[in-house]
């Protein structure tokens, strides 16, 4: 074999190791990088492989979760995951332009066509260190309204807001006093 086809025979080798598909196996979150361990094709295991994520955003993927790894310079030892997905859980029948973050529990945020968002959950907490504000024409729940605190309405305050007695029969109270 000439020296130009050993040549060309590593620069092959490279090129076809620099990218690769894996399946996650462990998962590191301590560090500030995300360490994944991976198995790709043939078995291969690849450890503390960095799992570059877009800034603001970051995942723990489930292990089973699908990799695209790249290994730099074509050396499996230089890999790094430029992506994770998990097809088990990824949410379909989105339209053109739709968006979501969703989680294998079936939460989610699915920015909708029609400038909806639509948020999926158990519990939703909400903290804000100063005020949660609402510019609507109008909130609807359909249960109960639970407050701590005063309420305030049109500028007067409910907390010592009275009704009289019940109407008999009724079921409704008298008018606020």
């Amino acid at each position: 074999m000439s020296i130009s086809n050993r040549m060309l025979l590593s620069i092959r080798r490279r090129l076809a190791l620099m990218v690769t598909r894996g399946v996650v196996a462990l998962v590191n979150d301590a560090a500030k990088m995300q360490a994944l361990q991976i198995t790709i094709m043939d078995g291969e295991t690849l450890d503390d492989v960095e799992h570059w994520q877009q800034y603001g955003f970051t995942a723990y993927p489930q292990a089973g979760a699908e990799a695209l790894v790249l290994s730099v310079g074509g050396h499996r030892a230089h890999s790094v995951v430029v992506s994770c997905g998990d097809r088990r859980y990824r949410l379909t029948g989105m339209e053109g332009g739709e968006v979501a973050i969703y989680t294998d529990e079936q939460d989610k945020v699915h920015l909708k066509r029609g400038r909806v968002i639509e948020i999926e959950t158990h519990t939703l907490n909400i903290k804000a260190a100063q005020a949660v504000n609402f510019d609507t024409p109008i909130i609807t729940t359909t249960g109960q309204v639970v407050s701590d605190g005063d309420q305030i309405a049109a500028g007067i305050s409910q907390q010592h807001h009275t009704h009289g007695q019940v109407m008999p029969g009724s079921g409704s109270t008298g008018a606020p006093q």
